[in-house]
């Protein structure tokens, strides 16, 4: 599984929000965009899900051109800005409404993902009575609990405690482990060397840097203007 863009450009009414994008990512690794806000990440993970379309260039799906040969990735899981789930529904039962759709898991997986967010999947509490917390969890359980072989996380450890960014260690931890193409947003340099074997810098649309980690936060190399 790779994803691959070459010359990617993007306008949208008249001004440039992407431009010169070219950026190979393989499997089994967890690449993070790091830049202020503005500077292109999210965009880049709205076009990467299929969710907009390129003006320019082409985004490369595991050999499929997206927007032409498919619609969208074939198997994604993603958390872009804020989650939105149905208020009157517990986080068990809109989870359970949205894995109907393609009948991929059952009741127990939504379970197990809920449990590694540290989520009860017993709790009778509606949506709307949820903390920012609990719904930035729920989100990160809908993006993996169907085991997809990407998973995009817009600023993953927003609105969580300690123990909950320790949880969302263990779960890009576990999904490299199996193989998945992770991308992340984070705001937070420290947290994104704990989290990224790669970091691309973004600044005005375009890449800016890229960045090797190796360890626990360390940067080893950089290559400005990649």
């Amino acid at each position: 599984m790779y994803i691959e863009l070459k010359d990617v450009e993007k306008t949208i009414r008249g001004v440039t929000v992407l431009q010169g994008i070219n950026v190979r990512f393989e499997a089994g690794r967890v690449y993070g965009l790091k830049g202020k806000n503005g500077c292109g990440k999210t965009m880049l993970m709205r076009l990467i899900c299929g969710l907009i379309r390129p003006t320019h260039g082409t985004v490369d799906i595991n050999g499929e051109i997206l927007g032409k040969e498919i619609s969208f990735p074939r198997s994604i899981g993603a958390l872009i800005e804020n989650p939105a789930f149905i208020d009157g529904y517990t986080g068990f039962k809109n989870l359970q409404i949205l894995a109907s759709i393609q009948g991929k898991i059952g009741d127990e997986e939504i379970r197990d993902a809920l449990r590694k967010v540290g989520l009860d999947p017993d709790d009778k509490r509606k949506y709307r009575k949820y903390s920012l917390g609990m719904k930035q969890r729920l989100g990160i359980a809908c993006a993996f609990m169907e085991h997809p072989e990407i998973v995009v996380l817009d600023e993953p450890i927003n609105a969580l405690d300690d123990k909950g960014v320790e949880l969302v260690h263990d779960i890009l931890h576990d999904l490299k482990e199996k193989g998945t193409l992770v991308i992340i947003a984070c705001h937070d340099q420290e947290e994104m060397e704990q989290l990224a074997d790669e970091i691309y810098l973004m600044g005005e649309g375009k890449i800016t840097g890229h960045e090797l980690v190796e360890g626990k936060g360390r940067s080893v190399s950089s290559e400005e203007g990649a």
